[in-house]
């Protein structure tokens, strides 16, 4: 299935305009505040950026608007590690540049002249390498070749976008993990963790982001 553009709404929050899907009715990131989310699920959730060094692989399930990849990389440059950080993302649904770039203006810390362009699919830096995968990542993520040290869990809610958290799909995950690796997801269903327990994670139920009680980590047999 090719990529298919995304459909939105806007809602006005203390944080700025937060972009909400029309099509899972759920909004791309927290209405409490995205990046201080992402530091908080997906990179503290993983370990980060203590792990960080040269070549370090980031996968994601959701590009989004792109946020967790700015994130991720403005803190891989504060450790002042030489080399690169490596990201690949799965999307189906990929924001237009115009819509891409109101979501991140409140996070003006974030290197957001990185994603200001039309088709951030293969973008590479000095430091940095980009890949955006267009397509269900239930078809396009077992043809993927590649290993993450780091899996970012992050479509829409479980109850809205089943597909993201099919079993199958999360057995690919950790056969796309190395050994060691690790993941993380806002999500503490009972059905994702026994599904990443499944494919191979040792799992853990920690303290969420926000109003949210619980979050998942896990660790790679």
């Amino acid at each position: 299935m090719t990529d298919q553009p995304a459909r939105l709404t806007w809602k006005d929050t203390p944080h700025g305009f937060v972009p909400v899907s029309d099509l899972f009715d759920d909004p791309y990131y927290s209405l409490g505040g995205g990046a201080a989310e992402t530091a908080h699920v997906f990179l503290r959730g993983n370990g980060l950026p203590a792990r960080f060094r040269d070549g370090f692989h980031i996968a994601e399930l959701g590009f989004g608007t792109g946020l967790n990849f700015l994130c991720a990389l403005h803190a891989f440059r504060s450790t002042g590690i030489s080399g690169q950080l490596h990201f690949t993302s799965f999307e189906l649904h990929p924001m237009t540049r115009a819509d891409r770039m109101r979501a991140l203006a409140p996070f003006d810390h974030l290197p957001l002249a990185v994603l200001d362009i039309d088709d951030p699919t293969d973008l590479s830096g000095p430091d940095f390498s980009l890949r955006v995968i267009a397509g269900d990542a239930n078809d396009t993520l077992p043809a993927w070749p590649g290993l993450a040290d780091a899996w970012f869990l992050d479509g829409f809610s479980p109850a809205k976008n089943p597909a993201l958290w099919q079993p199958a799909l999360l057995q690919e995950v950790a056969a796309h993990c190395v050994t060691g690796g690790t993941c993380a997801t806002y999500s503490a269903a009972g059905h994702v963790r026994m599904a990443l327990a499944d494919a191979g994670f040792t799992v853990t139920r920690v303290p969420g982001y926000g109003h949210k009680r619980h979050m998942t980590t896990g660790i790679k047999d």
